[in-house]
């Protein structure tokens, strides 16, 4: 008979089974390592968003310079508008005051007329029925009637 020796023992392997303990540090382990990597990533964009930050302060720095002074340009070019603006309204004025100045004239013209065509027909009909009547032009009266010369008084047009 022939007898084999037996079999050797097994042996159990560290990493077979884990214990509770082991779990929840690899566990941890695992989770801080997630958390820096997520970290990381945010805070190289972070990093890279306040570097194009500072980068373009500079440049908004002249923005800011360029749009104070082309404001004020706006300004002061408004103020000159406002002046031209102002010397149209004034011509306008003064050409309403002309158009009105026109306008008075032009009816006293009217009753001068009107009073001229009176005089003229009644010297015509004085003429012809041989009334009375006297018309003093120049201080000196002119016509066909009766009563005394006065002369010297009145204006250039005197009627009776």
């Amino acid at each position: 008979m022939s007898t084999q020796p037996p079999p050797p023992p097994q042996q159990q392997s560290p990493t077979s089974s884990p214990t509770p303990s082991q779990r929840t540090l690899e566990a941890k382990a695992a989770f801080t390592a997630s958390l820096r990597s997520a970290g990381a990533n945010y805070d190289a964009e972070l990093r890279d968003r306040a570097r194009t930050l500072h980068e373009n302060a500079a440049a908004l720095d002249k923005q800011e310079t360029e749009l104070r002074r082309t404001t004020a340009e706006l300004g002061r070019q408004n103020e000159q508008w406002e002046k031209v603006a102002d010397t149209a309204r004034e011509g306008l004025k003064e050409i309403g005051d002309v158009q009105n100045w026109a306008e008075l004239i032009e009816r006293d013209l009217l009753v001068v007329e009107e009073m001229l065509r009176e005089v003229e027909a009644r010297e015509e009909g004085v003429g012809e029925e041989g009334e009375e009547g006297r018309m003093m032009m120049d201080g000196k009266a002119k016509g066909k009637g009766k009563g005394e010369e006065e002369e010297g008084k009145g204006g250039w047009l005197r009627w009776w």
